[in-house]
Formats: structure tokens, C-alpha cells, sequence
């Protein structure tokens, strides 16, 4: 119906997509489709890759599908839309200006101390570092990811929920990387409900394409310097609130341990009148001169000891040996939940992202 009243309202000769069906093909052909996963709607799996062709999840047994009877035709009950990352970043390199802008980070910025830029970070410092041979072609793309949960429908007496998860290309100068056009989509996880700690599974068909810009790569056309080259992308680092940390991360942000960067070293004090937990020992991280250090007006007490180490991969990945990997999906039965170990510490499973 809009598509039939635009075409009357311009003049003759226009050229305008007569259906909604060759509206949708002329916007796939540049590159800004997107593919429809069917998922189970329990969060075990995604109907995806080995169990593409299945009609019921092969965890739990419900249907993938359900039938309307007045149409006659069958409806996935779930549906994850997945908007392909790779020809994004491709497209990036089609016109001259933003190809060279996504070299700007290694061209144009000036190192003079002063945090302008997520190139002038510590992390991407040393992320460099670590991988020369990634960081000798300017080109290569430095990502965060970004996930949070909103309701479509701006009605807060309902608590329908989805989760849109965003992927930003930093390369770009500061003044428009982080400006809506060079916002991506890459997912739109379904509600009504959030996928909290089962986000991995809808996360793989992201993880999958990030895998293949980190491991191998893809060729794209550079329109700056009119050759094809190999282009590879990494994550740098994810942006979110506090519990949604957790479910991206694996570390739970509740209970006792509930802080990712103390770790298993976390000072906790459960406060019995006020029936919640509450984290303490803020002064280690000041200097050792500090005169807060010596004040009892805190808590009644002198700090003495240093600040904790940071935690590093080796940490990580020991304590992931002692975890098993649960099963995702909310379970159909509540008493078969799984009871976390002492040795878990605040581990609730091995995030996707590692």
C-alpha cells in the first residue's frame, strides 16, 4: 500500500520497487539483508547448521513450528534475525573516503598522551603488541560489542524484552565512530523474555563470523588503494551494564564474589539487618601513602595490604579446568538445575567469547 502511494506521488518515470518482495531483494543485493534463524523456544539450540533441517528441538522435543489453522501454514515459534557482519565491514571499503578513514587510527593519530581515541587505550596498545602482524595493516578492523535489553513496545507494565547486540568498527576517527551510521546490528535476539545466561546460543552465528575475520579472513576491495587485500577483524572488548556482564562473560555479578576484577579475593560483608550483601576494601587500591589508608572512619579498621594483581588469561583459564560447561536452555524441570562447587568460585559456565 505505501509502496503503491510513493510511486503515485512522484512523477512519471520513477523507478521505485512496485512490491515489498523487490523492495527487500534491492536492499539484500547491498548488503543489508538479513538471515531468520529459527530457535528453540527454551533456548536450548538454534535451528542452525546440524539441526537446520530438524522439526523439533532435539534437547527438550518441543516443536519448532506451530500451525495457523485459519492460513493453513506453519510459524516458527521463535525466530533470531541475524544481520551478516562480514559484507558490513566489506562495504566500509567501497567508497575512497571511508577507506581511508578506516585507516585513520594508524595514518592520522597523533600520540601526545591524552585519551581521544579508543587507539590511544592501554588495551589497544597491548593488544598490538601481542598480534604485530594483525596491527601492521591498518586496515584490519578493532570491534566492541555491544548488548542490552530493551522493550519494543515502551510500555513498562509489560515485560516483554528483546536484545539488540550491536558491533562498533573503532578504526574509524573519533568523531564518527561512534556515530549512528556506523552503528551495526548483528543480532536480534527474541523475547519475551531475556536469554540471560543462554545468550551463547544465539550468540554463534556472530562468534562464527568473527572466528573466520580472526583465523583466515576475507578478501575485500579496497577502493583507496584499488587493490584487493585480506581483511581480518578482532574484538577488543564488550560494552554493557553490570548483569549483563554476566551473562557475556561467564563470572557471575552476584553473591559473595560478585566482583569480576578482585576475583576469587573479593571482601564481601553480609549486612543482617539490611538482608544483602555488601563489598568492602575499597582502600587497597589506593596509593600506600594515602591518608585514607590510616583513617578507622571507614569501616573501624587500618588498611595495610597492597592492591590486587590484575587477572590474567593463565588465572582464567585455570580456573575454567575446574568448570564444567552446563547445558543451555531453561530447563523444564527447576529441581534438575545445576548446584554450583566451592571450586566454580563464581563461574557459571565458559563464555562463547573465549
Amino acid at each position: 500500500m505505501l509502496l503503491e502511494l510513493l510511486k503515485e506521488a512522484f512523477p512519471e518515470g520513477e523507478t521505485l520497487s512496485a512490491t515489498y518482495y523487490e523492495a527487500k531483494k534491492v536492499i539484500r543485493d547491498l548488503g543489508l539483508g538479513y538471515d531468520k534463524i529459527h530457535a528453540c523456544i527454551h533456548d536450548f539450540v538454534l535451528f542452525w547448521k546440524e539441526n537446520e533441517l530438524k522439526n523439533k528441538c532435539p534437547k527438550c522435543k518441543t516443536p519448532r513450528y506451530v500451525y495457523d489453522d485459519g492460513k493453513n501454514k506453519r510459524v516458527p515459534q521463535e525466530v533470531l534475525r541475524h544481520f551478516p557482519l562480514i559484507p558490513r565491514l566489506q562495504r566500509l571499503f567501497i567508497s575512497k573516503k571511508t577507506a581511508i578513514d578506516m585507516r585513520w587510527h594508524k595514518d592520522k593519530l597523533v600520540d601526545d598522551g591524552v585519551l581521544r581515541h579508543p587507539a590511544d587505550s592501554e588495551a589497544w596498545k597491548d593488544f598490538d603488541l601481542k598480534h604485530m602482524s594483525f596491527a601492521m595493516d591498518g586496515r584490519n578492523v578493532r570491534l566492541g560489542i555491544a548488548s542490552d535489553g530493551f522493550n519494543p513496545f515502551g510500555n513498562m507494565s509489560n515485560s516483554y524484552t528483546m536484545w539488540p547486540v550491536f558491533v562498533v568498527p573503532y578504526n574509524l576517527p573519533p568523531w564518527k565512530c561512534m556515530k549512528d551510521p556506523f552503528f551495526m546490528m548483528s543480532l536480534l535476539i527474541p523475547g519475551p523474555k531475556a536469554p540471560g545466561n543462554d545468550i551463547d546460543v544465539y550468540l554463534q552465528p556472530l562468534i562464527n563470523e568473527l572466528k573466520e575475520l580472526w583465523d583466515v579472513g576475507v578478501s575485500t576491495y579496497d577502493a583507496a588503494s584499488r587493490q584487493n587485500f585480506c581483511l581480518q577483524a578482532a574484538v577488543l572488548w564488550t560494552i554493557n551494564d553490570f548483569p549483563a556482564y554476566g551473562n557475556l562473560s561467564g563470572w557471575s555479578t552476584k553473591g559473595k564474589l560478585a566482583c569480576p576484577s578482585c576475583n576469587k579475593d573479593t571482601s564481601n560483608k553480609w549486612l543482617k539487618h539490611g538482608n544483602k550483601t555488601v563489598y568492602i576494601r575499597h582502600r587497597r587500591f589506593l596509593p600506600q601513602n594515602h591518608k585514607w589508608r590510616g583513617s578507622k572512619t571507614f569501616d573501624g579498621t587500618i588498611e595495610g595490604d597492597s592492591k590486587l594483581e590484575s587477572l590474567s588469561t593463565e588465572n582464567v583459564l585455570n580456573q575454567w579446568s575446574h568448570v564444567i560447561q552446563p547445558c543451555f536452555g531453561k530447563g523444564l524441570d527447576p529441581q534438575n538445575k545445576r548446584k554450583r562447587l566451592e571450586k566454580y568460585l563464581n563461574w557459571k559456565k565458559k563464555s562463547i567469547f573465549f
